[in-house]
C-alpha cells in the first residue's frame, strides 16, 4: 500500500482522535480509575466499525476494538490514565492549577492512547477497502501509572497470540525507543501497634510509626549492598495521624523495588520484606504486606525497532507556525537546562555528536529532527509494563516531539501542552509512523518472521510474571 494513502487515512481522521485526545486530557482520571475515558473510547471504536471487548482480564477500564481477519495479527496498544497533583490550565506558560491538588495528563498518555486508536483506524479503512489483509487490534490499557494493567492483562496471556505489539510515548524527541527498562516491583507495608498518651503512659504502647521509620533506616543500609543497577523509592501514606502527643498504632508504606531483570527485583525484595520484619521486631508491632502491581524488564527487539526508525524519517514530519514555537520557548524557560535533547545518546559518543549536529540546524525550542537509530542495549533505570507485553510477542516503541526540548515528564508544563498545536501534530505524526509500521509488518512476512526470530532468542528463558495471581488489579492506596 502506498504510504501516502495511509497518512491521508490518518489525517482524514484526525478531527476524530484529536477530539477524543482534548476529551481525555479533560477526564484526568487516575490508573484503573479511567470511567469516563473507556466509555469514550468505546463510543468512538463502534462507531468506527471494530467489535468491541470490554472488561478485558477482568479489569472494568481495559478494552480493546479489532478490526479484520486472519494474520498477520497487529496489536496497538493505548493508555489514557492522568497523575495525582498535576491540573492544570491549557496553553498557558506559569503554573495554573485548574484544581488544587487535582489530576492532570502529564505523561501525555491523552495523546498517547487517541494517536494509536487513530492508527488502528487508518489501518482498518484500508483492511475493509481490500489493500490491506489481516487484523489489526486497538488494546485500551489503563492504570500504566503505578498500576502495571498490561502486567495484568499479560498474566492471563492476552498479547499472546499477536504477531507484533507497537506503541509510542510522547516525548521531547522523535526517536526509537531501544535497550532495556528495569523491573519493578510494588509492595504496600502495614505496620499495627498499640496506642497510647505519649506523656502520660507512652511503656504501654507500640508505635507503627516508630516501626516504619526503622523500616527506611534499614533500607538506606541496604543501598549499599545493592547491585548497581537496583533501586529502591518509598513514600509514606499513613504515618498514623497529626497529634505528637499519641503513640501511633498504624503506619503503611509503599516500595518500589527495582532491578535489571523480575528474578533479580523479587531477590532484592525479599531482603526488604526482612527488613520489614525486623522493624516490627524491634518495635513489638505487627506488620503486614500485599503486592500491588509489578512489571517485568523489556526485551528490545532491532528488528521492529528499524521499521518504526524507517517510518519515522518517512512519515510527513510536523511544521510549526511561529505562535506555536513562541509557546514552546515561553514553557521552556519555565524548566531552563542548556545542552542535547534528552535522547538515549550517553553511551554512544558517534550518537550523541551526530544529534547535536541535527539539533543545530532545527529549533532551539522543538526537537523537529529524528534522532538517528543505532541497535544497542542501553539500560534505562525506569519501568514500564510495555514490558511485560514483550515477553509475549515481538514489541517495540518510539517517541515523537509533543512538548518542548528538555521540558520532563509528569510536570505541569506537559499538562499545559496537552491540547496545543505541537501536541496535536506530534500525535498525527505518531499515529502516521505506527500505521506505515503496521502496514510494513502486514505486507512484508520476511520481516515479521525476523522479529519473531530474535524474540524467540530473548525471552528463551521464558515469561516470569511480576506479580503471582492472589495480587488484584485495582487503584493505588
Amino acid at each position: 500500500m502506498e504510504k501516502e494513502k495511509l497518512y491521508q487515512l490518518v489525517a482524514e481522521k484526525a478531527p476524530v482522535f484529536l477530539d477524543l485526545s482534548d476529551r481525555i486530557w479533560g477526564y484526568a482520571e487516575l490508573s484503573m480509575l479511567e470511567y469516563q475515558s473507556t466509555e469514550d473510547y468505546i463510543r468512538v471504536l463502534e462507531a468506527e466499525g471494530f467489535q468491541v471487548e470490554r472488561s478485558l482480564c477482568g479489569i472494568p477500564t481495559a478494552f480493546s476494538g479489532s478490526f479484520g481477519s486472519g494474520r498477520p495479527r497487529i496489536g496497538i496498544l493505548g493508555e489514557y490514565d492522568a497523575l495525582s497533583g498535576l491540573s492544570q490550565a491549557a496553553g498557558v506558560a506559569e503554573k495554573q492549577p485548574l484544581c488544587e491538588g487535582g489530576c492532570g495528563q502529564g505523561c501525555g498518555h491523552n495523546l498517547l492512547g487517541a494517536a494509536s486508536l487513530g492508527a488502528a483506524i487508518a489501518l482498518k479503512n484500508a483492511i475493509a477497502a481490500g489493500e490491506l489483509h489481516g487484523t489489526v487490534i486497538f488494546y485500551g490499557c489503563p492504570g500504566e501509572e503505578g498500576c502495571a494493567g498490561k502486567t495484568f492483562m499479560a498474566r492471563d496471556g492476552l498479547f499472546r497470540d499477536l504477531d507484533a505489539a507497537l506503541t509510542w510515548h510522547p516525548g521531547d524527541t522523535n526517536e526509537v525507543t531501544t535497550g532495556f527498562n528495569a523491573a519493578c516491583l510494588q509492595v504496600v507495608y502495614s505496620f499495627q501497634g498499640t496506642a497510647a498518651h505519649a506523656a502520660g503512659n507512652p511503656y504501654d504502647g507500640r508505635s507503627a510509626l516508630d516501626a516504619a521509620e526503622l523500616m527506611n533506616v534499614g533500607v538506606q543500609f541496604l543501598r549499599e549492598h545493592m547491585e548497581p543497577k537496583c533501586s529502591i523509592h518509598y513514600s509514606i501514606v499513613d504515618a498514623g495521624g497529626v497529634s505528637p502527643n499519641v503513640v501511633q498504632p498504624n503506619a503503611r508504606l509503599i516500595y518500589m523495588v527495582r532491578a535489571e531483570t523480575v528474578r533479580k527485583a523479587k531477590a532484592l525484595l525479599e531482603r526488604v520484606n526482612n527488613i520489614a520484619r525486623g522493624a516490627a521486631l524491634m518495635t513489638d508491632t505487627q506488620v503486614s504486606w500485599h503486592q500491588l502491581d509489578g512489571t517485568s524488564d523489556t526485551l528490545s527487539n532491532s528488528v521492529l525497532e528499524q521499521v518504526l526508525y524507517d517510518n519515522l524519517c518517512q512519515a510527513p514530519q510536523p511544521e510549526y507556525t511561529p505562535e506555536e514555537l513562541s509557546f514552546a520557548a515561553a514553557l521552556r524557560k519555565t524548566y531552563a537546562h542548556s545542552g542535547l535533547p534528552a535522547a538515549n545518546v550517553d553511551t554512544n559518543p558517534t550518537l550523541r555528536k551526530r544529534v547535536a549536529e541535527l539539533s543545530q540546524g532545527g529549533s532551539k525550542d522543538i526537537n523537529d529532527f529524528v534522532v538517528p537509530y543505532y541497535p544497542a542495549n542501553p539500560f534505562s533505570p525506569g519501568s514500564t509494563d510495555v514490558g511485560d507485553v514483550s515477553w509475549l510477542t515481538p514489541t517495540a516503541q518510539f517517541n515523537t516531539a509533543t512538548w518542548p526540548s528538555q521540558v520532563p515528564g509528569h510536570s505541569w508544563q506537559v499538562v499545559s501542552m496537552g491540547k496545543s498545536g505541537i501536541a496535536h501534530k506530534g500525535a498525527v505524526y505518531a499515529a502516521q509512523v505506527l500505521a506505515g509500521a503496521a502496514a510494513d509488518l502486514m505486507e512484508k512476512p520476511a520481516l515479521l518472521q525476523a522479529a519473531r526470530a530474535e524474540f524467540s532468542e530473548a525471552a528463551a528463558a521464558g515469561y516470569e510474571c511480576p506479580i503471582g495471581p492472589e495480587v488484584v488489579a485495582g487503584p493505588q492506596v
